[in-house]
């Protein structure tokens, strides 16, 4: 279809999509009390809602970046970006030693065959890992679907490829272990000729909006109800643009998820840590205090990519001591830890990640009390005979601490003892014995334990009871 036929069949679906939406505002109004409390679209009304309490519960969830970026499985999800538009000598050269002359990006969908997908399987793996909600992408900046969009005729995974809706058995699978359904969404498609169009008028026009990005997220919605949408591709630009308050206010007042529904802060060039439901800031977003904001961290075991690489090196992954250790920092500062693993092309999450995965869930088994449902403490670190992080939860406090003190004995500044004040290792049975020091704080006798006697080989939590 050419660029012209493309924007009279956005204009058509546009008018189609005001009437519909129209038609349906009017009707619901007739059916709600006066007085009722609605979301309005704008950004004061819609930051205002607060956020269901399950995320901050959560505390750990697992990202799943897939799609037609995973047959070629070099380099990043953004293969098709840096082999076409920026001409990256690496992937130029990729394609030229290892894939005949004229083959096309869409080529690679047909390959994208997901024959050993087993979300059953997936869904078990992830409950191992301690994982209380997981985050599908639906489809990234390369526009391909994994469902059925009916806005993304052949560049879907039920047309081409797989041939099975994705996204569908994603969400069956994780809701029968009671995981929360995330979905991830890009608002843009680098390639698009819409997007293309909308972006050569300055954004001034929105074809591209009306006649793909937003049927296809009232589609996800409606069709899959998830727990949390997930959306990205919004840097070019604004939120007026994306009619981003629009959709957020029939999704908070009207949807059928709009009591459960959590949203992430990419809605507009102008959202990222200031508007929406909670704030990701950026990928790998790291605050060295406190935010007053509820916020996420994503990133990737794979510390080059978010998609999975064929050629990724052992020494590129994150080890399971530096990923405690970003679960702890982030859990201390009131964040959520979002851990990305790339599935491949066949479906399969390849062992080197199912390994750290579950290493996660072996260490949340013992120690997963100070983290789901936990508060910030007053103090969230301290340094003293190591560095120590610490949570909350009723009245307890929880400090934990990823270097073991070389003569057993852990000195903690910030908490004040009481006389009925207990210490405890998690994972040990019994109490810990400790004194309280004027000049050095609560002094804690660590047993003497042996390598590999205890189950954890990193990151030891110390219960406190009865400390102020």
């Amino acid at each position: 279809m050419t660029v012209s036929g493309e924007c009279n069949l956005a204009v058509t679906m546009v008018a189609a999509q005001r009437l519909i939406t129209g038609a349906f505002l009017c009707s619901l109004a007739t059916l709600l009390p006066l007085g009722s409390s609605r979301y309005a679209p704008n950004w004061e009304s819609l930051d205002a809602r607060p956020l269901p309490p399950w995320f901050d519960e959560a505390k750990f969830g697992i990202f799943l970046h897939w799609g037609v970026f995973s047959v070629p499985s070099f380099g990043s999800e953004w293969f098709w970006w840096n082999w076409q538009h920026e001409r990256s000598d690496a992937y130029v050269k990729f394609m030229e030693r290892n894939y005949r002359p004229g083959f096309t990006y869409a080529d690679f969908a047909a390959q994208f065959t997901a024959e050993f997908y087993d979300p059953d399987a997936w869904a078990q793996l992830f409950q191992a890992a301690g994982a209380k909600y997981v985050v599908l992408t639906t489809k990234h900046h390369e526009g391909f679907t994994n469902w059925g969009s009916p806005v993304s005729w052949n560049w879907n995974a039920v047309d081409v490829g797989p041939h099975r809706d994705l996204v569908g058995d994603f969400s069956n699978a994780l809701r029968k272990r009671n995981i929360s359904v995330g979905l991830y969404h890009s608002l843009l498609e680098w390639f698009h000729p819409l997007y293309l169009l909308d972006k050569k008028n300055d954004f001034k026009t929105q074809y591209f909006v009306f006649s793909k990005t937003m049927p296809e997220l009232y589609d996800l919605v409606n069709r899959y109800k998830p727990d949390l949408i997930w959306s990205d591709g919004d840097w070019e630009s604004p939120d007026t643009y994306w009619n981003s308050t629009d959709f957020l206010a029939w999704l908070y007042n009207d949807s059928p998820v709009k009591d459960n529904i959590v949203v992430n802060d990419r809605w507009g060039s102008n959202c990222s840590c200031y508007h929406g439901g909670y704030y990701n800031c950026a990928d790998k977003f790291t605050p060295s205090s406190l935010p007053a904001h509820k916020w996420e961290k994503c990133t990737s075991v794979d510390t080059y990519s978010w998609g999975y690489r064929r050629n990724m090196q052992v020494n590129q992954l994150m080890n399971e001591r530096n990923i405690i250790a970003e679960l702890v920092e982030t859990v201390s500062f009131g964040g959520n830890y979002l851990l990305n693993v790339g599935p491949s092309k066949e479906g399969l999450i390849v062992p080197i990640f199912q390994e750290r995965l579950l290493a996660v869930g072996k260490w949340l088994a013992i120690n997963g009390e100070a983290i789901y449902a936990s508060k910030p403490w007053r103090v969230q670190m301290e340094k003293s005979t190591v560095t120590v992080w610490y949570t909350s939860k009723g009245n307890n406090v929880y400090s934990i601490f990823m270097s073991w003190p070389e003569d057993n004995v852990l000195k903690l500044q910030s908490p004040k003892s009481t006389s009925q004040a207990t210490v405890t290792l998690l994972g040990l049975s019994g109490h810990l014995t400790w004194k309280q020091s004027p000049d050095l704080g609560l002094i804690v006798s660590l047993p003497p334990l042996p390598p590999g006697a205890f189950p954890v080989e990193a990151g030891w939590v110390l219960r406190l009871e009865g400390v102020n």
